[in-house]
């Protein structure tokens, strides 16, 4: 397991290189040209900024989150072709800076949906939280003003995406699941030789949450739907970006499970709990198994007894201490999560070696 801390850039986080170089077994960023609007070719001199940037304290730049794909491409609209060109560039450009993974999603319009940024919790943290019936019944512009209220542009509610969020509903309107599926299909027919010629994997991101959101088609959200997903093709290159927390807010969803069934096809993990409520409410919680709803020390033996030799990160976190920071991004309680995922997996590793075998179930 190779560690990483996504961090969104300079001035445009909270969190420091200098603080991120202090968690142990931290090696590199998960990053973004987050300025850049979905669509656009990634300018070289632009990558070569973060990278000068990660050099100075030894980070490697491996992992990207997310080169965006544009709305044309997941609406199978004829100008798909332009943007298609443009992601074929910046997949060329990155491959110039060994970039090995490039996680992405294919959900419409919105990226992750919430209801309340720093709901409040019993020890007086606060956490990203989904109130289902909200969600059943509020406005898309209701939600769109109370994500975008935070002060920090959040990914996959960039201003210039949801300036024409009417536009973008009408254009979607009858689209089915199927129809999703198919432009999906085409985008990876397009993209996936120029993978193989670099050696980059194309991680594709489960839909957060794991269900249709205002109507909105959603596909990757069940291990069935993950055996389709990689169905659509055999390439080295085609993969997925296993989130425990996105699939995990469906209690049908078994993660570990997934992870043993198809960890050869996983070159990135987002490692994160959630708490279930009866009502289909979820939040955020810790990254202890007691704590959430998802089994995270089965999540990670399941890692760990295939061999899992991919990138990891611990993804969303509280915020504790009174950390002012990107929603879900601060830097304390990742820390924290990254130190719990390395006590699992050194406690793993002590047992494959004859250690002490009593229970590890935190």
């Amino acid at each position: 397991m190779r560690m990483t801390f996504r961090w969104y850039g300079e001035g445009n986080d909270s969190v420091t290189l200098e603080q991120i170089k202090q968690i142990p077994g931290v090696e590199g960023l998960v990053w973004a040209l987050h300025d850049l609007p979905a669509g656009v070719v990634w300018p070289v001199e632009k990558i070569q900024e973060i990278k000068d940037q990660a050099d100075k304290y030894g980070f490697h730049l491996d992992v990207v989150e997310s080169v965006n794909v544009h709305e044309d491409i997941k609406l199978g609209l004829p100008s798909r072709e332009h943007y298609i060109e443009n992601y074929k560039e910046t997949i060329k450009n990155l491959a110039t800076f060994d970039v090995k993974v490039i996680c992405y999603n294919f959900m419409p319009i919105f990226d992750w949906t919430r209801t309340d940024l720093f709901k409040e919790m019993e020890d007086g943290s606060t956490a990203l939280f989904y109130e289902k019936a909200k969600v059943d019944s509020m406005n898309p512009q209701d939600l769109i003003k109370q994500t975008t209220s935070s002060g920090f542009t959040m990914p996959g509610w960039e201003p210039e995406r949801l300036a024409g969020i009417e536009k973008s509903f009408e254009a979607y309107k009858g689209m089915s699941e199927d129809q999703l599926w198919d432009n999906l299909q085409y985008f990876l027919e397009q993209i996936l030789p120029i993978c193989e010629q670099h050696d980059i994997k194309m991680a594709i991101h489960p839909d957060d949450p794991p269900w249709s959101v205002f109507g909105l088609p959603r596909i990757i959200t069940s291990e069935k739907n993950v055996e389709r997903l990689l169905s659509l093709s055999d390439s080295p290159s085609h993969n997925i970006t296993l989130c425990s927390g996105s699939l995990g807010a469906n209690p049908e969803n078994d993660i570990p499970k997934i992870i043993r069934r198809f960890h050869d096809r996983i070159p990135f993990a987002h490692i994160r709990n959630v708490k279930i409520y009866e009502n289909g409410d979820f939040i955020e919680s810790s990254h202890r198994t007691q704590d959430g709803s998802v089994d995270i020390a089965d999540v990670v033996k399941a890692y760990h007894e295939n061999g899992f030799t991919g990138y990891a990160r611990p993804d969303h976190g509280r915020h504790i201490w009174n950390e002012e920071c990107r929603p879900g991004y601060g830097l304390y309680d990742r820390a924290l999560g990254i130190m719990h995922l390395w006590g699992l997996w050194d406690a793993y590793e002590n047992v494959k070696k004859g250690g002490d075998s009593h229970a590890i179930n935190s």
